[in-house]
């Protein structure tokens, strides 16, 4: 088969690789159908996550049809359309058992294209099948249900349900991304009063408004503080979420707190950042950091079969999986060419 294999630092290759098979009792192979590829696949290609080795196949988030299945696997069989989420769950572990998958201590956690080959392939082996992989409901699109590989779930879990929004807050959401762009989706179940979307590319603060921003600001030409004090009395914002991984973001979203505010940290960081304790001890802030656990996708997926989500607005443009490296640069070049996530199928 063919996959999206990395070499190190810059270097990706779209080339054949042996089929995967099934090595473990809980494994299933699943036939990719649509794949997408995320902002981490770029910090990888940066040299942001030294963990992943040359040869490594990429991805983490598809959804396919199940070819093949070990004895052990009870939840699928061959033939079922699945989502494959972008973490992995041993399910007996201590933070298993507590929900907390991208903590898992058994062998899960992110490894799809991390620790083993991904899902930007023709096929895939996802270890741990009964509790890794959720059937597609009927009647929803399968570009809709790969949302809820990686991007919905984090945005909810990791800003929202972090961040603690509740009703009548303000917040603000530095990047604009497709994370950040989940963030304002997930925050908008919990009626916030305002929510500021803070950019520096116009295209994707223009994305933030059809999503539910209220207020966009482009941090190159305004003041993201002088405008958030302007809505908030001078106090700041309720919750801050950062949705990119670099230093200036994350220091930025401290700022926009108020004090006693929460600062939900999304991004990936291949860094460090300052966090200036000298100014903060004394403001009462929280500060969350965390990887996805996905303990949410039962419940996106029901909110998008139900309609509550249109989650298939995130995608922008569409590939044939052969694309793979044309793919890549358009996303790559999100500011250039508007992508929010692309979708390769077969």
């Amino acid at each position: 088969m063919r996959a999206m294999v990395y070499h190190g630092p810059g270097e990706t290759a779209w080339e054949e690789v042996p089929v995967p098979q099934v090595v473990e009792d809980g494994d299933a192979v699943v036939r990719v159908d649509a794949v997408t590829i995320c902002g981490t696949d770029l910090h990888i290609l940066k040299g942001d996550v030294p963990a992943v080795t040359d040869g490594r196949v990429l991805g983490h988030e598809a959804v396919g049809t199940v070819e093949s299945v070990g004895p052990a696997v009870r939840t699928v069989k061959p033939g079922d359309q699945v989502l494959v989420s972008c973490i992995t769950a041993c399910g007996t572990c201590r933070f298993c058992r507590e929900g907390r998958y991208g903590l898992c201590l058994g062998g899960g956690g992110w490894i799809l294209g991390h620790k083993i080959d991904g899902t930007q392939a023709e096929y895939v082996r996802v270890p741990f099948a009964d509790t890794s992989v959720h059937p597609v409901p009927e009647g929803v699109a399968a570009q809709d249900v790969l949302m809820l590989a990686d991007i919905l779930p984090t945005g909810y879990e990791v800003g929202v349900l972090n961040g603690a929004v509740r009703p009548g807050d303000v917040v603000a959401v530095v990047g604009a991304g497709p994370i950040g762009l989940a963030a304002i989706m997930g925050a908008r179940l919990f009626s916030p009063s305002r929510i500021i979307a803070i950019d520096l590319a116009d295209s994707r603060l223009e994305a933030a408004k059809r999503f539910g921003a209220d207020r966009t600001v482009n941090n190159s030409r305004q003041d993201p503080l002088a405008a958030v004090r302007e809505l908030t009395g001078g106090l700041g914002a309720d919750v801050a979420i950062e949705a990119v991984g670099v230093p200036d973001t994350f220091e930025l979203s401290v700022a926009l707190a108020r004090p006693g505010g929460h600062i939900a940290n999304i991004g990936v960081h291949g860094g460090p950042a300052s966090l200036h304790l000298e100014e903060q001890w004394i403001r009462g802030i929280t500060i969350t950091t965390g990887l996805v656990d996905t303990f949410s996708t039962p419940t996106l997926l029901r909110l998008v079969s139900g309609g509550q989500l249109d989650a298939g607005r995130f995608v922008t443009h569409h590939f044939t999986l052969d694309e793979f490296p044309k793919a890549y640069d358009v996303f790559a070049d999100a500011a250039g060419t508007g992508a929010l996530k692309v979708v390769l199928t077969r």
